[in-house]
């Protein structure tokens, strides 16, 4: 009883300071699945190998990308001067790499990006909040997917996140993902950007492209009421070969599941 009382209290003083302490189940898989690296290790796992990799919005980068695929090639987009040399650091580690200093769209040319004091959130849409989030304008280059990738080596996995301008993104890469194993949106659940999709719009997009959800990370929440805000979503084509079992379990793996949970009864 004293063990139980003592884990209750551990639990409930890191609570207060903001942090959450739980028993992460991954039946085997070795990384917990709240964030991408977990994500990507697990899809890697299983047989997803990129050729090319596409980062669209890679702000300050995306690290998980390159540890889990470091033999592929990285293509960093990403429109804001402010993220340039970190970016160009990053190009210069990797073993394959290229960095262009635009905004991905569904047309080439220019556009305007509302560019936010917090950089991160930056986008060519504006927010509906009483604030001053939307920060200034600025004119930015624009280039679509399928310009990327017209000399590319596929298969491609495309990671956009471009707060709210997902869907017109992908737009201007149709051909690329025809020729894609996954792709990672980030997706709000509000209308938090004028005239921007949610979260059923781009599970619909990607439906009617022949792409499925396959997994879910990073889950944030709004300031205003703690609701979930946003969340990180993986797709991957129909019939993917991540998708060519549809059953839960092997006999043995479902064997000692149930030994495990026939022991926690009673506990």
């Amino acid at each position: 009883m004293m063990l139980k009382l003592s884990k209750t209290y551990i639990k409930k003083v890191f609570y207060s300071l903001g942090i959450e302490i739980r028993k992460v189940e991954n039946y085997g898989h070795s990384y917990p699945r709240d964030f991408m690296y977990g994500c990507l290790y697990q899809a890697a796992k299983n047989g997803l190998q990129p050729k090319t990799i596409v980062d669209v919005g890679a702000a300050n980068g995306t690290p998980a990308l390159y540890q889990i695929f470091p033999e592929a090639k990285h293509i960093l987009v990403e429109p804001l001067e402010e993220f340039s040399s970190d970016l160009e650091q990053i190009v210069s580690q990797l073993k394959k790499a290229e960095y262009i200093a635009a905004a991905a769209s569904n047309q080439t040319g220019t556009t305007v990006i509302n560019v936010h004091p917090d950089l991160v959130g930056s986008s060519i849409y504006q927010e509906e909040e009483d604030s001053d989030v939307n920060g200034f304008d600025r004119i930015v280059p624009t280039v679509t997917l399928d310009e990327i990738c017209t000399n590319a080596v596929e298969p491609f996995l495309i990671k956009i996140d471009a707060q709210g301008a997902e869907i017109d993104v992908l737009t201007g890469g149709l051909q690329t993902l025809k020729k894609t194993e996954c792709v990672i949106l980030e997706v709000s659940l509000f209308n938090f950007f004028k005239g921007a999709p949610v979260f059923d719009e781009c599970i619909d997009f990607m439906k009617e492209r022949g792409f499925v959800v396959y997994d879910i990370f990073d889950l944030k929440y709004r300031l205003l009421d703690g609701a979930m805000s946003q969340i990180d979503i993986a797709f991957v084509p129909e019939k993917s070969e991540l998708r060519k079992f549809h059953f839960y379990a092997t006999r043995e793996q479902r064997k000692k599941q149930n030994q495990r949970l026939k022991k926690s009864v009673g506990k």
